[in-house]
């Protein structure tokens, strides 16, 4: 339960400095279209660390392996989604945006594991 709830608080909080940080250090040297995509990376990012905070909750509820897998899918999806566009973003790497589907399978993937959970509970 530490570990996602650790998590959970850290990328809630490294979600909140870059959104600050896009809406005052970028927003000057990009254009609508980077500060829109920078943006869904920081609101993704958020609601998966609340994900995460809702991961640590459920460990205490259901012990099973498939909380905690979903708890590593929502890792892996903050990781490749998010940081996916922000490299995108800020590298003009735009092949980047290749990769971004992966993470938002690995999101759902969480999702359907924390049901999966709770149904079978």
């Amino acid at each position: 339960m530490r570990l996602f709830f650790t998590l959970g608080a850290g990328f809630g909080g490294l979600a909140v400095v870059l959104g600050a940080f896009g809406a005052h250090a970028l927003r000057g040297t990009l254009g609508p279209e980077d500060l829109a995509t920078f943006e869904i990376g920081v609101r993704y990012q958020m609601y998966h660390a609340l994900a995460l905070l809702i991961v640590a909750w459920a460990t205490t509820q259901w012990n099973a392996t498939t909380v905690t897998a979903a708890g590593w899918a929502f890792v892996v999806g903050i990781v490749v989604f998010s940081g996916s566009l922000y490299t995108l973003v800020l590298t003009g790497q735009r092949w980047m945006g290749a990769v971004t589907p992966l993470g938002g399978v690995s999101f759902i993937t969480g999702w359907a594991l924390l049901a999966w959970t709770a149904l079978r509970s």
